[in-house]
């Protein structure tokens, strides 16, 4: 079997900055408006190419196996679809928290996809990159559109937009929030009316989900009311990470020094270019 040398790609998170569902489509599922912010923070993936079609993920990760994993599918329907003789080992360097409401399974896959695409050289075009990504699940195009973007339908509609230079304080409190519960509780608000980007500028959205979940999950609604020392605080998806922004990077860290221990936290810079996007341009491992 012959390898080549591993290269490392970023899968970086996203926030959500407001997020509604205006209602429920034909196919069952929920239509939303929402921004996705995405962020120079992320997990890792390394790639070594092979030539014996096998795609394995080469560690361990507690609680998904191989099979299950969202970065194996993506690179086994990669594979399918363009009928690649090609292999692939992955490493995993998993550090988002996993159901924290920060993408970090979808936008694995994601990085699969755009990567293997680069390095298998099969030459797909965004769109068809975009179309495979939505079979892997709602929010993993917006990771291989590679832009913060303001997205409608199921998640999958996407329009760049421009949020500029922000700097987010994320905290995960330790619980799991079960999203199937969230949705199916009476309390949800599932008809708001549609807003503009413009209107997002206003800061007239929420997340809808806020709340609810706060109501139910109290490490969250602790997390929030500690955030809220240091301006809004917000939650992201379904939860359980929130998050506060500040002017600087400077001023995160100050408070990031502050989160207490019980709680996973990190500081990222929001961005309005994908780091994936920027590996893209520069192809040389790192």
């Amino acid at each position: 079997m012959v390898m080549t040398e591993t290269a490392y790609w970023p899968a970086p998170a996203k926030l959500n900055l407001f997020l509604h569902i205006t209602g429920r489509r034909e196919d069952g599922y929920h239509a939303l408006q929402t921004v996705f912010q995405l962020l120079d923070f992320g997990d890792r993936i390394g790639f070594e190419v092979t030539d014996d079609g096998e795609i394995i993920r080469v560690n361990k990760i507690e609680g998904v196996p191989a099979d299950e994993d969202l970065v194996v599918r993506a690179a086994r329907l990669l594979q399918s679809h363009t009928q690649c003789v090609q292999g692939v080992r992955i490493t995993l360097d998993k550090r988002l928290p996993m159901g924290g409401g920060l993408g970090g399974g979808s936008s694995d896959a994601a990085t699969a996809l755009v990567a293997l695409n680069a390095l298998w050289q099969l030459q797909l075009d965004e769109q068809e990159l975009l179309e495979l990504a939505l079979r892997l699940g709602a929010d993993v195009p917006v990771f291989v559109y590679g832009r913060s973007a303001w997205a409608e339908g199921i998640g999958e509609q996407l329009q760049a937009i421009e949020l500029g230079e922000r700097h987010y304080l994320v905290i995960t409190p330790a619980c799991h929030i079960h999203t199937s519960k969230i949705f199916s509780l009476p309390e949800l608000t599932r008809n708001c009316p549609p807003i503009t980007i413009a209107g997002f500028f206003r800061d007239v959205g929420v997340n809808v989900f806020e709340s609810v979940v706060a109501r139910h999950y109290p490490p969250v609604l602790e997390a929030l009311a500690w955030l809220s020392d240091y301006g809004k605080p917000r939650m992201t998806g379904t939860g359980a990470s929130v998050f506060a922004s500040f002017k600087d990077g400077a001023e995160a860290q100050q408070a990031l020094a502050k989160v207490p221990g019980k709680w996973r936290a990190f500081v990222a810079k929001g961005v309005d270019v994908s780091p994936l996007v920027e590996r893209v341009r520069s192809p040389a491992p790192f």
